[in-house]
């Protein structure tokens, strides 16, 4: 099966600890497709987050995400971790203080069914010289509403990133 991909919006920052892309979900698309680059390094080690923007354009903080993951390290044993009723999800991708930066290849499932649960899947990389980090994490947003965009955030500051959100017919 074809599918053809149409460049809905893009968000770009520098210097930022989250990055919201807003207005993207609407009736016309039943499944999305996000690409999420960090071209540099951020100013600790720790693992990205996803939280969803409702259709009042507040950011979705309530324990209403679960999620499991598969967490991939070149250099030591793969490791799993499931996780319910959290502020986000998860492992969207390992951003370290050194490196040169990744990207994630993220799937969204019915944004914009207020009827519906939205449900996530994505896989991301991460390069240094001596390492790469990898994770596939399937994840659901459990509460049924309309959601109009998203938030990609990190505990601290992200040098730079770039997120394009395609819909997927």
């Amino acid at each position: 099966m074809a599918t053809n991909l149409q460049l809905l919006k893009s968000a770009s920052g520098s210097s930022v600890s989250s990055l919201s892309v807003t207005d993207c979900f609407s009736s016309a698309y039943d499944v999305y497709s996000a690409i999420i680059r960090t071209d540099s390094t951020a100013s600790s080690n720790d693992w990205a987050f996803l939280r969803f923007i409702d259709n009042s354009g507040s950011v979705i903080s309530d324990s209403e995400y679960d999620y499991a993951s598969r967490s991939l390290f070149s250099y030591a044993s793969f490791t799993d971790e499931k996780a319910t009723g959290q502020s986000s999800i998860s492992r969207i991708q390992y951003i370290k203080n050194t490196g040169d930066g990744g990207c994630t290849y993220l799937n969204i499932f019915n944004p914009n069914d207020s009827s519906s649960f939205t449900f996530t899947e994505h896989q991301s990389s991460m390069e240094t010289a001596s390492q790469l980090i990898g994770s596939k994490v399937i994840g659901v947003h459990k509460s049924a509403e309309q959601i109009t965009g998203f938030s990609i955030g990190h505990g601290q500051t992200i040098n730079n990133i770039n997120i394009s959100v395609y819909g997927v017919k």
